[in-house]
């Protein structure tokens, strides 16, 4: 379990050079007011964090479809949103909203739908009431771009990648707290690296980004590569629960909470 972070405050599309979405500044002014709305939201997502997912969401089609899994208050269904709606696109939001300490069920649920009609995005999206692991087998509906942030426990998370199942290739499956998450980043190592549909290209903080593409060698050495940042946060974590913050801070870990 992490430490929970306080409430953060605060159209041509891009052309793919290289695999990595190139921006204009439409996008970036679009993007700026996207996360002025979505930063008043509370939760883990960071500005460049979100700017990697807008810009992923971005570079798709007019009238794609987004999958999310793990919604929480909406911060990041939001920034999906406000591409959907200005693209005909879509966002589906799947989140059980379990009852709870840790999750907050039926309110953090009557936040989430507050939140996207405060952002006037809630008719691109769908919520689907659901665990993405009960949802999944009986799904027949394809997608363009795949985010999980939902449980991050091994199992859940592995399953989570099954989605991929629906995607079409090349397509953008961005994770949060990867390489941040113990159970997150064991599934990465077990789902991933030895994977032959899926790359891994890049993170931004603890969100990865992998393509449903086939890997290279040097593609699965950039996930090993990560190795070391993943121990260096799990002794973080391990630092924080003894209350031993000077020690954290001295590999520059400035802050109460987790890593993220």
């Amino acid at each position: 379990m992490r430490t929970h972070a306080p409430p953060q405050h605060g159209l041509s599309g891009p052309v793919r050079d290289g695999g990595q979405p190139m921006t204009t500044t439409v996008d970036d002014e679009s993007f700026a007011s996207a996360w002025a709305v979505a930063d008043r939201i509370p939760g883990w997502l960071t500005r460049a964090q979100a700017r990697l997912l807008y810009d992923e969401a971005r570079a798709l089609a007019p009238g794609a479809t987004m999958l999310e899994i793990g919604s929480h208050q909406g911060r990041s269904t939001v920034v999906l949103g406000q591409v959907a709606s200005t693209t005909g696109g879509t966002v589906i939001a799947i989140d059980p909203f379990v009852d709870g300490r840790l999750f907050g069920g039926a309110p953090t649920k009557a936040k989430f739908l507050s939140h996207l009609a405060e952002a006037g995005v809630q008719h691109s999206v769908r919520h689907v009431e659901d665990y993405s692991t009960q949802a999944r087998p009986g799904w027949t509906e394809g997608f363009e771009l795949l985010y999980i942030d939902g449980k991050h426990d091994f199992w859940t998370f592995s399953d989570d990648l099954r989605w991929r199942a629906f995607l079409p290739p090349d397509a953008a499956i961005l994770v949060h707290d990867a390489y941040s998450s113990i159970g997150v980043t064991l599934g990465i190592l077990a789902r991933v690296l030895f994977a032959r549909d899926l790359t891994y290209v890049r993170r931004e903080g603890s969100m990865a980004l992998f393509r449903t593409s086939r890997p290279r060698l040097t593609d699965r050495l950039r996930v090993v590569g990560e190795l070391p940042w993943w121990l260096r946060n799990v002794g973080i974590k391990v630092l924080l629960r003894l209350r031993l913050r000077p020690l954290a801070r001295l590999v520059g870990h400035d802050s109460p909470y987790d890593p993220y």
